[in-house]
């Protein structure tokens, strides 16, 4: 069996710098327990290893203590959930991806007017609450074509469509061109979508035209990682979605020639070097 690992398979620039915060504070020794407002990333074998070196998952913010201190994940949080956190004297640290922080800017500049947001996402995802936010709190969340379909364009309204980071780049595409040409509707359509995601995915098309099986890599939960495996399905490849080596189903596996190997974003390296070691021993 030959093995074909993807170029950029694992840890984004958006993950690594937050992970570095996370162990900068770490570090420190600083005074206190040391939380973080939801998963830091979508990675239960990284929030495992963070959990043995005493970082606390706060579910909400009203599980942080007034005056602790806080890293803020990759995904961002809400407006006001972060102005109720300094109120409450809470120490901020920002680890939020650099990408979100400018989808959140884009978001707030293109909405101060009043223009509708259009965000093309998914609506119970933490980036996407995040981004919201940033456009007064309303707006359309939607991952189907067919929410667009069904919803009302007031030609004397303006609107923005904008997508959550990690989605999908070519549909996001296809959706700006469709609104775009709609008679009587002005969409003004920003650019969002993370380059590293556009990377990863066209990277997982490539390598299913290359190889006859491919597995990727990462949290169950997380999002892009979740979008790769789509891409490579939707090339009509076989393709396998594991967390870890020991959910590879080797007797499966072992007819086949050519194996690739791709990983999400949030997938830290060692789990897909122990994946590819697996396949190399068949």
């Amino acid at each position: 069996m030959r093995i074909k690992l993807a170029e950029t398979a694992g840890f984004c620039m958006g993950v690594d710098l937050a992970l570095t915060k996370l162990d900068k504070i770490i570090e420190e020794g600083v005074t206190g327990p040391v939380f973080v407002l939801g998963p830091i990333i979508h990675n239960p074998q990284v929030l495992e290893r963070y959990a043995k070196k005493g970082v606390l998952i706060a579910e909400s913010p009203d599980e942080v203590p007034d005056g602790s201190r806080v890293v803020i994940r990759a995904h961002g949080i809400a407006r006001k959930v972060e102005q109720g956190l300094r109120n409450r004297g809470v120490d901020i640290v920002d680890a939020t991806c650099p990408k979100v922080k400018k989808a959140q800017k884009l978001i707030a500049r293109h909405t101060a007017e009043g223009q509708f947001l259009l965000l093309y996402g998914e609506d119970d995802h933490p980036e996407v609450r995040g981004l919201v936010s940033y456009a007064g709190g309303s707006g359309l969340v939607f991952d189907e074509v067919a929410m667009l379909d069904e919803f009302y364009f007031s030609p004397e309204r303006k609107y923005v469509l904008a997508a959550q980071t990690t989605q999908d780049g070519d549909q996001f595409d296809e959706l700006a061109e469709r609104l775009q040409a709609m008679e009587g509707v002005e969409v003004t359509v920003l650019n969002t979508i993370c380059d590293a995601t556009k990377l990863r995915q066209h990277e997982a098309m490539d390598l299913a035209k290359e190889v006859d099986f491919v597995v990727v890599v990462g949290g169950y939960s997380s999002g892009n990682t979740r979008r790769l495996a789509q891409v490579v399905r939707d090339q009509g490849k076989p393709c396998l979605h594991v967390e870890t080596v020991d959910e590879l189903p080797v007797d499966d596996i072992a007819d086949y020639s050519v194996v690739g190997v791709t990983a999400g974003a949030s997938t830290p390296r060692d789990l897909v070097l122990d994946v590819i070691r697996r396949l190399e021993s068949i």
